[in-house]
């Protein structure tokens, strides 16, 4: 069942980080509330800046790892301003 989400935030240092979940607003409030990833804790506030799926569980996270491999794509991300 198709119902994993692969997404990038980013917080007003110009940190990325990248996960899955399967309702992204829940997920990024929960980094927001620091109660998300420990990596993402007292880093300030994410936004949204990249998203795709629906994909199955084992095809996200085959995703996510292409995604933090791919410094090309980090670097755009980076420097959007959306």
């Amino acid at each position: 069942m198709k119902e994993f989400f692969v997404y990038v935030i980013k917080n007003q240092k110009n940190t990325l980080y990248t996960g899955i979940s399967k309702d992204i607003e829940r997920r990024i409030n929960l980094h927001n509330s620091g109660k998300g990833a420990k990596f993402t804790r007292g880093r300030g506030l994410w936004q949204l800046t990249y998203s795709e799926g629906p994909f199955e569980h084992g095809d996200a996270l085959r995703r996510e790892m292409e995604i933090k491999r791919d410094r090309a794509l980090k670097r755009r991300l980076k420097s959007y301003n959306g």
